[in-house]
């Protein structure tokens, strides 16, 4: 793969770490904004590693028919408090961590503002995850829908999922360990949500994406 090309990917909620492993590795990266939702994805859900093993952060959606509904109009239901029970489990998985003290602030209004739209409030996700590493990437939305994007744009939509045997065998990504909270009852547990190394390992968490691309 030419990895000087932009890609295209669809956008993640506290994406895993090998997605955003793509942020080091391609000059543009382009967020697809005209897909149709997709279940089962990493649109509406990211894993964390609490005492208790790994568990899925998912945020609930409005009712209807959200599979093939248009990604922008895609609506997150409030009806439960998912926001609370969410931040209190990233509370309790992390609070220990090595610096979720230095980053707690920053990641805490994302869970009590009630953004209507998914897409919205994974953007927000994003741009809070760019402030905190200080990163800046070229980042552009899709102009449009391609089935078969043109030549000279990798595609990498829907090839970074959480059902085992799905995933992309992706020749740029390895895993690089890293000491996590619970390691010693869990074990090792790999391309957990980007959060996961971020309280984990803090100023460190550039470098070791830097590694991880082959």
């Amino acid at each position: 793969m030419n990895t000087s090309l932009p890609i295209l990917i669809e956008l993640h909620y506290f994406p895993t770490i090998q997605y955003f492993s793509k942020f080091f590795l391609h000059p543009t990266l382009i967020l697809e904004q005209h897909e149709n939702y997709a279940k089962r994805s990493y649109r509406n859900r990211a894993h964390i590693a609490t005492a208790n093993g790994l568990l899925r952060l998912s945020i609930p959606l409005g009712k209807g028919k959200n599979q093939q509904q248009s990604i922008r109009e895609v609506r997150i239901s409030y009806d439960e408090n998912w926001q609370t029970k969410q931040w209190t489990a990233i509370c309790s998985a992390y609070g220990n961590s090595p610096f979720f003290e230095y980053y707690v602030d920053d990641f805490k209004p994302l869970f009590e503002e009630k953004t209507p739209f998914l897409f919205e409030h994974n953007l927000k996700v994003l741009n809070t995850l760019f402030f905190v590493l200080d990163v800046k990437p070229s980042v552009q939305l899709s102009q449009n829908y391609l089935t078969e994007p043109f030549e000279g744009i990798y595609d990498c939509r829907n090839k970074i999922v959480p059902k085992t045997g799905e995933e992309l065998i992706d020749e740029t990504y390895q895993n690089i360990p890293y000491q996590q909270v619970f390691a010693e009852k869990n074990g090792y547990l790999p391309n957990l949500s980007i959060l996961d190394l971020i309280f984990c390992k803090g100023p460190e968490t550039i470098s070791i994406l830097e590694n991880s691309i082959l």
